[in-house]
């Protein structure tokens, strides 16, 4: 009999699955998000553009750290999926409890990495000195508290792939809220700064990933946690690594290559590192929809594909692709109609207005090809092919995004070539992906 917090989708109508599955991911999404939004937000307007540019430029370091980690507990989720579209169950509970225990070992791993490599990689970005000491003692504090993090995460994961994405978002609404609530406390209350922005983000990450474990340790259902199960199992891993191992690489690599970004845009000074780091900011929130859609559709994928119905994993693809393309259609006249008023949001300096407005409108009218990047993706590792969306995301974003900006920087001086880098990369990456989808389905026989 199928849990109550679990969802069945090799059967019933394909739309409202997607839909009801994406909204709380969509809706959980936006509130881990706003962890690092509203510390910009608050930072920059009661701080200042110094204090914004530092924030904005550790992302793309956490990024591609955390990201390796996020990308082997995607591949883990795809497991746990097709397990449970198999009703396998005993194998189910083997892979919950060695992603946690492993998730235990990396949170460890990153706290020794915060106050080791950070330093030297922000040294390496020519991050300028008015900014590099906030910038170290955010990432210090950031990397302290990830250990948090990477558990709520691993385990959100866990929920979602089982077909519950409604309790992750409940816990994220609760950790959000006491986010916003220290922030205003450390920072406009306490004076704190930007240590106050990231003592901040630390506990209210603390508060989701006790929510999630106290829901897993205490469930009688097939994902609950039992401590005398707690180890690594050989097998779990093994499949683990086979299908995460290339999306947590391609992760980091793809993140670790916008630090290189991120260098260039250091040299243009503080204000466009703030302004780069407003766009970024909007950037992400508005990606969020097409990456839950994403990953419905991978965990839709999967279950249909261990149900061996490939027929409803293409018509699952083509609803998916129709809600992403009508979600960024409008989010393309949104941005190009109203960049002043989203850059504001974070920062009112004049030169920070004009960067941000800028790369606003220049980046997004290429959101398209996001689209087909982020779906088509999804459906891949929901195939269990998490090689060739790792291959195509390193070509776009890393060999050919870096070849682009070290050419484009030795012809001219301008930021607005390196403005180009995010959406040329885009646009490769959305082509290259359906090919490989299409490679892929011509070499299965389907």
């Amino acid at each position: 009999m199928r849990q109550k917090t679990t969802t069945d989708m090799t059967t019933g109508a394909i739309s409202p699955l997607i839909v009801r599955f994406a909204f709380p991911l969509i809706a959980g999404n936006l509130f881990q998000q706003l962890y690092n939004t509203v510390d910009c937000i608050i930072v920059g307007n009661y701080v200042g553009k110094e204090a914004l540019a530092a924030i904005g430029s550790t992302g793309s370091l956490i990024n591609a750290v955390i990201g390796f980690f996020m990308g082997l507990s995607a591949g883990g989720s795809v497991v746990i999926s097709q397990y449970f579209g198999a009703h396998d169950i005993p194998a189910v509970r083997r892979t919950v409890h060695t992603m946690i225990a492993g998730s235990m070992i990396a949170g460890i791993f990153l706290i020794f990495f915060g106050h080791i490599a950070a330093p030297v990689i922000l040294r390496c970005m020519h991050t300028p000195e008015d900014v590099f000491s906030m910038a170290d003692s955010y990432l210090a504090i950031y990397f302290s508290g990830a250990f948090f993090q990477l558990l709520y995460n691993v385990a959100s994961g866990i929920l979602r792939a089982l077909g519950d994405s409604t309790r992750p978002l409940y816990f994220l609404i609760v950790s959000s809220v006491v986010n916003v609530a220290l922030d205003f406390l450390f920072v406009v209350g306490f004076k704190w700064g930007i240590s106050g922005a990231a003592y901040a983000t630390v506990i209210s990450q603390c508060v989701s990933m006790i929510l999630v474990l106290f829901v897993m340790i205490r469930t009688k259902e097939c994902y609950s946690l039992r401590l005398k199960e707690m180890h690594i199992h050989a097998e779990s891993l093994k499949r683990v690594l086979k299908l995460g191992l290339p999306g947590g690489i391609q992760m980091a690599i793809t993140a670790f290559s916008n630090v290189f970004v991120q260098s260039y845009i250091n040299h243009f000074g503080s204000a466009c590192m703030a302004g780069w780091a407003s766009f970024n900011k909007i950037d992400q929130v508005s990606l969020l929809p097409i990456q839950s859609i994403s990953l419905a559709t991978t965990t839709f994928t999967g279950q249909n594909y261990g149900a061996k119905n490939m027929q409803r994993v293409k018509s699952g693809w083509r609803v998916s692709l129709a809600l992403a393309f009508a979600w960024t259609t409008m989010l393309i006249f949104v941005f190009e109609l109203f960049p002043h008023q989203l850059v504001g949001m974070f920062n009112r300096d004049k030169a920070v207005l004009y960067y941000g407005n800028f790369f606003l409108r220049v980046c997004a009218p290429f959101y398209i090809f996001r689209v087909l990047n982020q779906v088509f993706a999804g459906v891949l590792r929901g195939l269990g092919n998490a090689l060739a969306p790792t291959v195509v995301m390193l070509s776009s974003f890393v060999a050919f995004r870096q070849l682009y900006l070290f050419v484009v920087t030795h012809l001219t001086q301008s930021f607005t070539p390196v403005s180009l880098a995010y959406p040329v990369g885009w646009g490769m990456c959305g082509i290259l992906m359906v090919v490989a989808y299409v490679l892929h389905t011509r070499r299965q026989g389907r």
